[in-house]
Protein backbone atom coordinates (compact mmCIF):
# COMPACT_ATOMS: atom_id res chain seq x y z
CA UNK A 1 0.00 0.00 0.00
CA UNK A 2 3.02 2.33 0.87
CA UNK A 3 6.02 2.41 -1.19
CA UNK A 4 9.39 4.33 0.13
CA UNK A 5 12.36 4.35 -1.86
CA UNK A 6 15.65 6.10 -0.62
CA UNK A 7 18.28 7.96 -2.83
CA UNK A 8 21.41 10.26 -1.81
CA UNK A 9 23.74 7.75 -0.77
CA UNK A 10 26.98 7.30 -1.77
CA UNK A 11 30.98 7.62 -0.77
CA UNK A 12 32.28 10.82 0.96
CA UNK A 13 35.45 11.34 3.00
CA UNK A 14 35.96 11.91 6.85
CA UNK A 15 34.15 15.44 7.71
CA UNK A 16 31.94 16.04 4.54
CA UNK A 17 28.11 15.92 4.17
CA UNK A 18 25.66 13.55 2.15
CA UNK A 19 21.56 14.20 1.83
CA UNK A 20 19.52 11.57 2.05
CA UNK A 21 16.10 11.10 -0.04
CA UNK A 22 13.03 9.05 1.16
CA UNK A 23 10.24 9.38 -0.90
CA UNK A 24 6.73 7.93 -0.45
CA UNK A 25 3.86 7.12 -2.61
CA UNK A 26 0.58 5.16 -2.26
CA UNK A 27 -1.84 5.88 0.81
CA UNK A 28 -0.04 7.37 3.11
CA UNK A 29 -1.31 10.04 6.12
CA UNK A 30 -0.21 13.13 7.75
CA UNK A 31 -0.48 11.28 10.97
CA UNK A 32 2.17 8.74 10.22
CA UNK A 33 5.67 9.13 11.69
CA UNK A 34 8.63 8.87 8.80
CA UNK A 35 12.02 7.25 10.55
CA UNK A 36 15.15 6.71 9.57
CA UNK A 37 17.63 3.72 10.61
CA UNK A 38 21.37 1.99 9.65
CA UNK A 39 22.34 -1.23 9.61
CA UNK A 40 26.05 -2.28 9.34
CA UNK A 41 27.25 -5.70 8.29
CA UNK A 42 27.01 -7.67 11.18
CA UNK A 43 24.97 -5.64 13.08
CA UNK A 44 21.50 -4.61 14.16
CA UNK A 45 19.22 -1.96 13.02
CA UNK A 46 19.88 0.94 14.38
CA UNK A 47 17.76 4.04 15.17
CA UNK A 48 18.65 6.98 13.67
CA UNK A 49 16.32 10.07 13.90
CA UNK A 50 12.47 10.38 13.13
CA UNK A 51 10.08 13.13 12.37
CA UNK A 52 6.28 13.64 13.37
CA UNK A 53 4.62 14.53 10.19
CA UNK A 54 1.35 16.08 11.79
CA UNK A 55 3.35 18.03 14.27
CA UNK A 56 6.93 18.35 12.87
CA UNK A 57 8.57 17.41 15.99
CA UNK A 58 12.09 15.34 15.85
CA UNK A 59 14.17 12.97 17.22
CA UNK A 60 17.42 11.90 17.12
CA UNK A 61 19.62 9.06 18.29
CA UNK A 62 22.92 10.78 20.58
CA UNK A 63 25.36 9.29 18.07
CA UNK A 64 24.09 12.04 15.76
CA UNK A 65 22.89 14.66 17.50
CA UNK A 66 24.18 17.62 16.28
CA UNK A 67 25.33 16.23 13.01
CA UNK A 68 22.28 15.00 11.47
CA UNK A 69 18.93 16.69 10.89
CA UNK A 70 15.96 15.23 9.50
CA UNK A 71 13.28 16.81 7.84
CA UNK A 72 10.19 16.89 5.49
CA UNK A 73 8.24 18.33 2.38
CA UNK A 74 4.86 16.90 2.89
CA UNK A 75 3.20 18.53 -0.46
CA UNK A 76 6.10 16.14 -2.07
CA UNK A 77 5.78 13.01 0.63
CA UNK A 78 9.19 13.25 1.34
CA UNK A 79 11.84 13.14 3.88
CA UNK A 80 15.48 14.15 4.53
CA UNK A 81 18.44 13.27 6.33
CA UNK A 82 21.23 16.12 6.17
CA UNK A 83 24.47 14.90 7.47
CA UNK A 84 27.45 16.59 8.26
CA UNK A 85 30.60 16.31 9.21
CA UNK A 86 30.46 12.20 8.74
CA UNK A 87 32.74 9.31 10.52
CA UNK A 88 33.24 6.36 9.53
CA UNK A 89 31.24 4.53 12.09
CA UNK A 90 28.34 6.29 10.17
CA UNK A 91 29.10 3.79 7.78
CA UNK A 92 25.91 1.69 6.74
CA UNK A 93 22.93 0.57 4.87
CA UNK A 94 20.11 3.28 5.73
CA UNK A 95 16.70 2.74 5.40
CA UNK A 96 13.55 5.30 5.39
CA UNK A 97 10.51 3.81 7.43
CA UNK A 98 6.88 4.72 7.93
CA UNK A 99 4.22 4.02 10.77
CA UNK A 100 1.87 4.81 12.93
CA UNK A 101 3.47 6.08 15.91
CA UNK A 102 5.31 9.47 16.38
CA UNK A 103 8.90 9.82 16.79
CA UNK A 104 9.25 6.09 17.29
CA UNK A 105 12.80 4.81 18.13
CA UNK A 106 12.01 0.73 17.51
CA UNK A 107 12.32 -1.17 14.79
CA UNK A 108 8.94 -3.01 15.26
CA UNK A 109 6.70 0.82 15.59
CA UNK A 110 7.17 0.88 11.78
CA UNK A 111 5.05 -0.73 8.80
CA UNK A 112 6.65 0.18 5.88
CA UNK A 113 10.77 -0.07 4.81
CA UNK A 114 12.75 1.18 1.86
CA UNK A 115 15.45 -0.95 0.07
CA UNK A 116 17.98 0.94 1.80
CA UNK A 117 20.84 3.58 0.37
CA UNK A 118 24.60 2.35 0.86
CA UNK A 119 26.44 5.76 3.13
CA UNK A 120 30.47 4.46 3.12
CA UNK A 121 32.95 7.11 5.07
CA UNK A 122 36.45 6.71 3.76
CA UNK A 123 39.03 7.69 6.66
Amino acid sequence: QVQLVESGGGLVQAGGSLRLSCAASGRTFSSYAMGWFRQAPGKEREFVAAISWSGGSTYYADSVKGRFTISRDNAKNTVYLQMNSLKPEDTAVYYCAAGPHGLGRFWYEYDYWGQGTQVTVSS
